[in-house]
């Protein structure tokens, strides 16, 4: 039985992923390790106690016990997930961010070469794989008329969150020139669905909306993002561990492309709210405008699509965070 090392699987787009791997497979077992941050949140995975092929381990992907957890677990395939993520925060504590995102994400490549280098007496055997999640966000921003980014596209993150990020997408691809490491890096556009934390901007919408409080926006509204179901993000990282090929990255993305404005009235009208309950707040400092990815690559490659439009699974979403507030 193959054995997948999760980092990170209690947060919101892990969590998501092994509850998916578990429907999906049933031979594999599932190792979650997570520090339990306020993004990561036990009763996220409480319902997987018992559950035959998957266990959870308590710990930070930046200590030392990361060693200990790959010598026990002897993973054959590692999904890193771990990272703080809010782009808020990072601009108000940037060191959290460098901790966990960059060293965490070394540490855990360092323990995984030598584990693996022992292994295979000198050499990684070609049959391990791991997984970096990262984002869109690591291309900076982009205008109304440039085309979606490629894989090929500069890096040109503008948060510490997103530069965080590009650090540890860089240190994945040097392991994997330097040390013939066997990586795949993912970048997916934004996610939404069940258990996304509140402070993330479509659960707040909802949240509020279902207070009948005013939607927050920050600026004017008019920043685009492209959303896509994690439930579909999940399905392409299932694709791209199993079937990428070893050292490419891949995008992932919907195609499907809103402003923050356009996002906040379809959550209000799916909730019978009126469409102008919204207020304006002073912009986030260095507000990327627009993201979008050329995503031809996993699809034409790998064969994956998108099972989720964005009204259905926007409707899918709102009706959960109302059945689980």
């Amino acid at each position: 039985m193959r054995v997948i090392l999760v980092t990170g699987g209690a947060g919101f787009i892990g969590c998501n992923f092994i509850k998916y791997f578990l429907e999906a497979d049933n031979e594999a077992i599932i190792i979650n390790y997570d520090k339990l941050t306020y993004a990561g949140d036990y009763t996220h995975i409480k319902d997987l106690e018992g559950h035959g092929r998957y266990y959870f381990v308590r710990g930070d992907i930046a200590t030392s016990q990361v060693k200990k957890i790959i010598r026990e677990c002897d993973p054959d395939y590692v999904v890193n997930f771990a990272a703080e993520s809010h782009v808020d925060r990072s601009i108000s504590d940037p060191m959290i961010f460098g901790q966990s995102n960059i060293m965490g994400t070394l540490n855990l490549l360092e323990c995984l070469r030598e584990f693996w280098s022992i292994e295979g007496k000198g050499t990684i055997p070609r049959e391990k794989r791991f997984l970096q999640i990262s984002t869109d966000e690591v291309y900076g921003s982009l205008c109304f008329a440039d085309d979606p980014v490629t894989e090929e596209s500069h890096i040109q993150p503008n948060s510490p969150y997103s530069a965080s990020k590009a650090a540890a997408d860089l240190l994945v691809r040097a392991y994997a020139r330097t040390y013939q490491f066997p990586v795949l890096i993912t970048r997916c556009c934004n996610n939404y669905g069940p258990y996304q934390n509140e402070e993330k901007f479509i659960p707040a919408c909802i949240k509020r909306a279902l207070n009948n409080e005013p939607l927050a926006i920050y600026g004017d509204g008019s920043n685009i993002r492209e959303w896509i179901h994690v439930r579909d993000h999940c399905t392409a990282i299932a694709k791209v561990l199993f079937s990428g090929e070893l050292g490419e990255v891949y995008n992932v993305g919907s195609g499907e492309e809103v402003s923050n404005s356009a996002m906040a009235a379809m959550i209000l009208r799916q909730l019978g709210k009126p469409e102008d309950a919204v207020i304006k707040v002073a912009d986030r400092p260095g507000h990327d405008w627009r993201y979008a990815l050329n995503s031809n690559k996993v699809k034409t490659k790998l064969g994956w699509e998108c099972q989720y439009g964005l009204e259905e699974g926007i409707r899918d979403t709102v009706q959960w965070y109302r059945e689980n507030q």
